[in-house]
């Protein structure tokens, strides 16, 4: 971004003259996002459905990047923008540990991506918003954390769950419920699929495992081993599970009262 800044500052996506346009704009949306750290590292899930107005614009847009060996960054708002703007921090966090010959603690890289989403601001005051949620394995502290940001660049760290996104309200009321500090990773990756499902179904925006289509929701899973994205054959497995528990109890797993 600094040499861009330097050289071509009107190739970054803030100082980009947008045009005159009647009424909203209509691109594609990226929608609901979620992460939860577990003991073993954190765990981050995105639907597949990406909406422009009423219309279903992809169904099986990916939502969740590896930004580097310890770390990932899952996008809701405007797709184009976000998938640009995730690959720019890609490419910043590959040049920092090249030049440097280290990588940027998991706090500098938080602190990256809320500087390259305040530039964004201008267009976010437009109706083209991208908020990611940023999650990883802090190798200082031998854990999982998760980042949650507002359209201004504005960070703030989530403790246990987090969710972005259309659907996210439905998501996080979910995971509200569901969510223990001792849970493996296992139940960790099955309460997301439940998050998202919850989502879809109160949320038009936001998809649910499309079994005839063979689309289900992307799982990430950072730990101490580093990044690695769950296979379609183990989402789909998780998918499956969840969906013939949901023949049974169409509103999900039941909490205990006390």
């Amino acid at each position: 971004m600094d040499f861009l800044s330097a050289h071509q500052p009107e190739m970054l996506p803030a100082n980009r003259a947008l045009p005159v346009v009647q009424g909203a704009l209509e691109v594609p949306h990226g929608t609901t996002i979620v992460g939860v750290t577990y003991p073993g590292g954190v765990v981050l899930a995105g639907d597949r459905r990406a909406t422009m107005g009423n219309v279903i614009a992809q169904r099986d847009v990916e939502k969740v990047f590896p930004a580097d060996e310890y770390s990932a960054v899952a996008m809701a708002g405007v797709a184009g923008l976000g998938i640009e703007m995730v690959k720019l921090f890609q490419l910043e966090l590959e040049h920092f540990e090249k030049v440097e010959g280290t990588t940027l603690s998991l706090e500098g890289k938080a602190n990256r991506l809320s500087t390259m989403i305040r530039s964004n601001l201008s267009m976010a005051m437009q109706g083209l918003a991208v908020v990611p949620i940023f999650a990883g394995w802090d190798v200082d502290r031998g854990k999982g954390r998760i980042f949650t940001y507002d359209v201004t660049g504005g960070r703030s760290e989530e403790h246990g769950f987090a969710a972005t996104g259309s659907g996210s309200v439905y998501a996080r009321g979910a995971m509200k419920k569901l969510y223990r500090d001792d849970l493996t990773e296992e139940q960790v990756t099955t309460l997301v699929v439940q998050a998202l499902y919850d989502a879809a179904d109160d949320d038009s925006a936001t998809g649910g495992p499309d079994m005839a289509r063979r689309i289900f929701p992307l799982i990430a899973v950072i730990g101490e081993d580093g990044f690695r994205r769950l296979s379609e054959a183990e989402s789909s497995e998780i998918a499956r599970s969840v969906l013939e528990r949901r023949l049974e109890q169409p509103d999900g797993p039941r909490a205990a009262l006390l």
